[in-house]
């Protein structure tokens, strides 16, 4: 896989707090970093991954393009701030974050200069989020499937997306998974619960294992500690087929995350 299968999200995090997680992350074992640029916590987080005195190498960071700076004369400059703020010369994936809204930048203009980062040695890898089944063929069109690393979507087990999912993965493009536990509502699940009691293991470890087996990257995030270290520990659990097969029932079509004037018509 060219995206690990495991790492920490920081959606909805900044400050002090951001820095505590990064920072705890690194210290328990964490080596991927997910972040973006409407985050408005990139400084913060290059200011914990600079503290931690992990080498670069060790680390893979991936951030996100802001709909606001998809043109072509401001996407590489805006990608620069980027890499200023996270305190690094290069990002291991950088993502196309929501599509231009009424398609007022082109998928080929944006995608064309993404592309033109990564020949400019500003990402090692580059891939898209939040895209339809169409944005999705426009993006291909435009770079080709084997310069798209991942896409990243909102899948859990009470949207399992799989038309988008199936597609990607026809094209060789792996899936990113965010929001895994679903705000913590999968959490309270009965099927979850009844499954993680029977394996001795949370239910946001069955929940993870189970998008990883699935084959999707999970990114999920926490200010705890202590869960920070149990999420980690999914990495270790395997599901059985039956397991898997209850949990993809589970599937009901419910979105979360869905952002008036910038979320696409949904397959």
């Amino acid at each position: 896989m060219s995206v690990p299968a495991f790492g920490l999200g920081t959606f909805r995090l900044q400050g002090q707090v951001v820095i505590d997680s990064v920072s705890t992350g690194l210290e328990l074992g964490y080596r991927v970093i997910d972040t973006a640029q409407i985050y408005e916590n990139e400084a913060e987080v290059g200011q914990a991954i600079a503290a931690s005195g992990i080498a670069r190498d060790q680390l893979f960071i991936t951030s996100k393009i802001w709909v606001a700076n998809f043109a072509k004369d401001r996407l590489i400059d805006s990608l620069r701030e980027s890499l200023q703020k996270l305190q690094t010369d290069y990002l291991d994936l950088t993502l196309i974050h929501w599509p231009s809204p009424e398609n007022q930048v082109p998928v080929e203009e944006f995608m064309g200069a993404l592309l033109e980062a990564k020949k400019l040695g500003l990402t090692r890898q580059i891939g898209v989020s939040n895209f339809t089944i169409d944005l999705m063929k426009q993006a291909i069109a435009a770079v080709g499937a084997e310069h798209i690393a991942t896409h990243q979507i909102e899948l859990h087990p009470y949207l399992q997306n799989r038309k988008v999912a199936d597609f990607a993965r026809s094209q060789g493009i792996q899936i990113t998974s965010y929001m895994t536990l679903a705000y913590g509502e999968v959490l309270k699940d009965p099927l979850i619960r009844q499954i993680a009691e029977r394996l001795q293991a949370t239910p946001a470890q069955v929940t993870l294992a189970w998008a990883m087996q699935s084959g999707y990257a999970v990114i999920p995030s926490s200010t705890r500690r202590a869960n920070l270290q149990s999420n980690l520990l999914a990495c270790n659990l395997t599901l059985s087929e039956a397991d898997m097969a209850l949990i993809a029932g589970l599937d009901r079509g419910q979105r979360l995350t869905s952002p008036k004037g910038i979320a696409p018509h949904w397959d």
